[in-house]
């Protein structure tokens, strides 16, 4: 099992994230961002998107994190991760469209303004990282994870983006159910940190 990814993608820490606290063994296999790897010829043959992840397992290609985590999940038979049942399904999956979209587009794409350079209105992408903060940490209100009593994909779906968003400007500080919520998923038997980046409020003072 390969997986092309790059250090400082959110997309590429939530897949080797799942795959750490699975005990998987896997080639990892850096991508050059800057040098435009993800763009050449050979990498758009497994991703015509020319995105990071992408996981090749055998003959299998998989792209788009999420969908990656949910590979992973049913081929290696983790229906904790990923339950079966109607119900907690949909929890899990109405999680995962979260990360996908207002994740995505707040404390992601505020992280994209610092890391890597985008030109976005970092007071929009700001503003929409604490409207989606301030739903979870309602949601968290009395509960140790998101879509279930224990961890499942919408954690780890999430965690990254947001326990990076003060890297993109986005203060953590008045969310107390979020950073509860973080340091269990940082607790977790096979946790693997995300890189920090100085950048942001996490730059040297």
């Amino acid at each position: 099992m390969k997986l092309y990814y790059h250090p400082l993608s959110g997309h590429s820490h939530r897949v080797r994230l799942f795959l750490s606290l699975l005990g998987v063994d896997y080639e990892p296999i850096e991508v050059d961002l800057a040098a435009g790897a993800h763009k050449s010829p050979e990498y758009l043959k497994l991703n015509r998107f020319g995105q990071v992840p992408t996981l090749v397992d055998g003959s299998d290609v998989v792209t788009d994190s999420n969908a990656i985590l949910v590979y992973l999940a049913k081929k290696l038979d983790k229906p904790d991760w990923l339950p079966e049942a109607p119900l907690p399904a949909a929890a899990v999956q109405r999680w995962l469209s979260v990360a996908a979209g207002e994740i995505a587009y707040g404390p992601a794409a505020a992280r994209l303004i610092t890391v890597f350079g985008a030109r976005l209105n970092a007071e929009e992408v700001i503003a929409r990282a604490h409207a989606v903060l301030k739903l979870i940490d309602a949601e968290l209100e009395g509960k140790d994870y998101l879509a279930q009593p224990r961890p499942t994909l919408a954690d780890v779906a999430l965690y990254g983006y947001i326990a990076r968003a003060p890297e993109g400007n986005v203060d953590l500080s008045g969310y107390r159910n979020v950073n509860a919520w973080l340091r269990r998923i940082e607790a977790l038997p096979g946790f693997l940190p995300f890189a920090r980046t100085p950048v942001g409020l996490d730059a040297p003072q």
